[in-house]
């Protein structure tokens, strides 16, 4: 059993973030090595609770107390096979999920909570380390063929899932790479791709067989793809960013996130030698205040910018959990992120009116001005106009669903009242044999809810193909 006063002998602790004036030379992950000591401390800190918590805060139901018990008696075999019954992949949502699983601990009541991410991401990083992580091969196969479309967390999770059932597993991506916002939206500094290439290494000594540079739709019809295969998984995420339709959005130099992060990332897998939207030397600007904002911001200060200001229209949140917001609610409070810890102006409670151009056509300020909800909007606080200087500014504002003309259009599948493609209580679409998993169906969201929405996803089309499967399902197409 657990240590039950580990908690009081240890306090929480993370490993320690690279000094920043190093740390932005290079594209490296932004983490200095965490003793195993200091982590088996953290690991006992876990109450191993009557009623964990945590369980229902992970999306994935990873049984959270049974490996930090493992890792605290140092059986790390024993605990990679407790993480991977639950997470096909562990070193990315150790590295990319907020960990909802930490806000709803129960230690998180009236201390800090347990560090379940960083012993998630120490289990499998020791475990690759290890060579404990191997092909994990059907005992049978079937004849059914598969078609994964989209290669990011949840088509690889559906993917892989499939494979060991037996099936054969096809997955289209229309990159050139494997990976979708994994290879080319996250990056380096936040996870290194040699983390999504060993997993990808794994699951094609399994069986899946990827296809990339092949768009959906394009370079295949929809007719074509229902034809070659006994079921199809639509995965391919929610692409379509959020615009601001405000005069002077056609100026040179204001750009969505993923036109600017997408080629940035190509410059570390050595496609480019430089990026095609450049930082450097120049005042930047980022609307939005979520993880993507926090990207373009981290790439920013790597490539030199001048100055970065990042806006984001809601006020600035509590530093300490407000009352209305109890736990094991998910907190809405102040959070800095190593992109933060780096540098830039945050600049909350603030609404853009335009962009402003120079004489060849390129942005060289904004106008915005201060905002108050009232009555459940917000209105412009008078007499709080400004112009901001910027030569670079970045949408970082979320993404509204999926694209629909192409592959979606072609199937004819109906869409929800958010526009995303629709699915009943067992993962299906309104097409017969089309399933959907992750943000296509979800709308915009976390990499442990696209995981958790692959396998689930898959363990319906194994059910579907065969009459019944073996696959664990740990959600429901309405548990939101």
């Amino acid at each position: 059993m657990a240590d039950p006063i580990g908690f009081l002998k240890h306090p929480r602790e993370l490993p320690t973030r690279r000094p920043v004036d190093v740390r932005i030379t290079d594209w490296n992950e932004v983490y200095e090595p965490f003793p195993v000591e200091s982590l088996r401390h953290q690991a006992t800190r876990c109450m191993d609770c009557g009623i964990p918590f945590c369980h229902n805060g992970c999306p994935l139901g990873n049984i959270i107390p049974e490996w930090n018990d493992l890792v605290r008696r140092a059986d790390w075999g024993e605990a990679i096979e407790r993480l991977h019954a639950t997470n096909n992949f562990p070193e990315f949502t150790g590295r990319l999920c907020p960990a909802p699983c930490e806000t709803a601990c129960v230690l998180g009541i009236s201390d800090d909570p347990v560090a379940i991410k960083q012993v998630e991401v120490s289990i499998i990083d020791r475990a690759w380390a290890d060579g404990t992580v191997r092909p994990v091969l059907p005992s049978a196969r079937t004849e059914q063929r598969v078609a994964v479309v989209g290669s990011g967390p949840a088509g690889l999770a559906a993917a892989q899932q499939l494979t060991r059932a037996g099936h054969n597993v096809v997955v289209y991506e229309r990159a050139d790479r494997i990976g979708g916002l994994l290879r080319y939206g996250i990056p380096e500094f936040k996870m290194e791709k040699q983390v999504l290439d060993r997993r990808l290494a794994q699951m094609r000594a399994e069986g899946t067989v990827f296809m990339s540079s092949c768009n959906v739709g394009v370079d295949i019809t929809a007719d074509e793809l229902r034809a070659s295969y006994d079921a199809i998984v639509l995965a391919g995420g929610s692409t379509v960013g959020r615009d601001l339709t405000v005069p002077g959005r056609e100026l040179a130099g204001v750009h969505l996130a993923m036109e600017y992060l997408v080629p940035a990332n190509r410059v570390q897998q050595g496609d480019r030698t430089e990026p095609l939207i450049n930082a450097a030397g120049k005042r930047v600007v980022i609307i939005g205040g979520g993880d993507t904002g926090a990207d373009c911001l981290g790439t920013a200060h790597r490539q030199g910018a001048v100055s970065v200001h990042q806006l984001e229209i809601m006020p600035r949140p509590p530093q300490l959990r407000p009352v209305a917001n109890p736990w094991p609610t998910w907190p809405v409070v102040y959070r800095v992120s190593s992109a933060h810890e780096e540098g830039g102006d945050r600049v909350f409670a603030v609404s853009t009116e335009c962009f402003l151009g120079d004489d060849a056509g390129r942005v060289r300020a904004l106008r915005m001005h201060e905002v108050a909800m009232v009555d459940g909007r917000f209105e412009q606080v008078p007499g709080t106009d400004v112009e901001l200087p910027c030569e670079l500014v970045l949408l970082a504002m979320g993404f509204v669903g999926p694209e629909r003309p192409g592959l979606l259009d072609q199937l004819g599948v109906a869409l929800d009242a958010r526009g995303n493609v629709a699915r009943d209580a067992g993962w299906a679409s309104s097409v017969a044999k089309v399933f959907v998993a992750g943000d296509i169906g979800r709308g915009q969201s976390l990499v442990v809810w696209a995981i958790a929405e692959g396998r689930a996803a898959a363990a319906a089309v194994d059910r579907y193909l065969r009459g019944s499967t073996d696959l664990p399902e740990p959600i429901t197409p309405t548990r939101r």
